[in-house]
This record gives C-alpha cells, sequence and structure tokens, in this order.
C-alpha cells in the first residue's frame, strides 16, 4: 500500500476517541448523572435511550456504525429487559459481570481461530484488506490484543462482582463508574500505542504524520 493511500494518525485518533466516546464514555456519564438526579431506572433506561439513538442517528445519516457501538446497544438491551422483567436492579448490575465473564471468554476462545476478535474490530478504524490482515506483525498484534482484552474482561468482571457483593448500591455506582472507564482508557491508550508501533514498522500511516517520527509510519486500532 502507498503512503498516500494510508490515512493519517491524526484520522486514526479521531475514529478511535469517537467510538468510544459515543459507545462508552457518554452512555455512562449520562447514567451516572441521572442515577445522581432521579434515581436508578432513569439512569438505566436514558442510558439505553442514548445507545439506540446514536444507532438510529448514524443509520439515518448513512454513516457507518461502530461494531463497539452495537456491541454495547446489545449488551445494554440485554441489561435492562431482564431488569423490567424482573424488577431488580441487582440483576442489572451483575450482569455485566457474565456479559465481561462471557466476552472475556468469547476473546480467549477466538484466539484459536484464523480471526481473533480484535482482527474482527480493526477494520472500524483502519481500513483492512486481507493482504494487510495476514502480515506477520499485524496478526501478532491482533492476537496480543485480544488476549488484552480478554484478560482484562474477566478482570473487571470479578472486580465488579466483588463490589456489589461488599457495597451499597450509591457507593457501588461511584466506583464503577470511575473506575470502569479508567481501567478502560488506560487499556485504549496501551492499545493504541501497540498499534502505532506495528504500523511504524508496517508503513501504514499517511505522509503528513512524517514528522512525528520520520518517514512513512502507521497505526492501526485494537
Amino acid at each position: 500500500m502507498e503512503a498516500r493511500h494510508c490515512p493519517q494518525l491524526t484520522t486514526i485518533m479521531r475514529r478511535v476517541v469517537l467510538s468510544v466516546l459515543i459507545a462508552c464514555v457518554i452512555p455512562g456519564s449520562l447514567f451516572y448523572a441521572c442515577f445522581r438526579l432521579d434515581g436508578i431506572w432513569t439512569a438505566i433506561l436514558a442510558a439505553l435511550g442514548w445507545s439506540y439513538g446514536a444507532l438510529a442517528f448514524r443509520a439515518l445519516t448513512g454513516r457507518r456504525t461502530s461494531g463497539l457501538l452495537v456491541l454495547t446497544a446489545t449488551v445494554m438491551t440485554g441489561r435492562t429487559v431482564i431488569a423490567l422483567l424482573t424488577g431488580s436492579t441487582f440483576l442489572y448490575f451483575l450482569q455485566p459481570v457474565i456479559s465481561d465473564g462471557v466476552v472475556g471468554t468469547t476473546f480467549l476462545l477466538s484466539l484459536a481461530t484464523a480471526r481473533p476478535v480484535v482482527a474482527r474490530l480493526a477494520g472500524d478504524f483502519y481500513p483492512m484488506d486481507h493482504e494487510l490482515s495476514m502480515r506477520p506483525r499485524v496478526r501478532r498484534l491482533f492476537r496480543h490484543l485480544t488476549m488484552m482484552w480478554a484478560l482484562l474482561c474477566l478482570a473487571k468482571a470479578t472486580m465488579t462482582l466483588w463490589l456489589l457483593q461488599t457495597t451499597s448500591l450509591g457507593t457501588f455506582v461511584t466506583i464503577k463508574s470511575m473506575a470502569v472507564p479508567t481501567i478502560n482508557t488506560l487499556a485504549a491508550a496501551a492499545t493504541i500505542a501497540a498499534a502505532v508501533a506495528v504500523a511504524r514498522k508496517e508503513g501504514l500511516l499517511g505522509p503528513a504524520a512524517t514528522g512525528l517520527s520520520g518517514p512513512a509510519i502507521g497505526t492501526a486500532h485494537g
């Protein structure tokens, strides 16, 4: 792939930040604000409403919908339906333990396939073709990032279960609202750093980024 056809680092970063902001940060912040203002049920419905609104907006305007947004909306839908049917907020907060465990296990199992989960999501942030995805460095990157996110999801499941069993609802929501975004942000930063390091070796960035670290550097997402 010629350098002039490669996205610039700033373009990739915008895609990553926008995807995480829409799918995770805004609904999480909305949930916490509504919980403090009007209670748990308003918070649950507001967060779900944001996710569906984001999906509808992107569909109506012809914008590509990220896999992360679809995954988040799907998980939140299941949690909300079960909580409404049972009237149990405990089950609403227990479900992330289960979903994180399932997601982490799915990531681990995908390592036995030709395309681990991160490889399937990478196209949301960088234009991938078969040739690029089969490069040895890129394949190793996808496998290492899939392993990292698998272990992270399992660790979050363990942390959430412990908090749910040992703290009050208010304390649980406060700690989780601060801890989970922080953990995810640090993991995303590590993902981007690893992807940039590999992409620089593969020459996957557009020429406008050459001032950052010499000629022909590149990036990809995790």
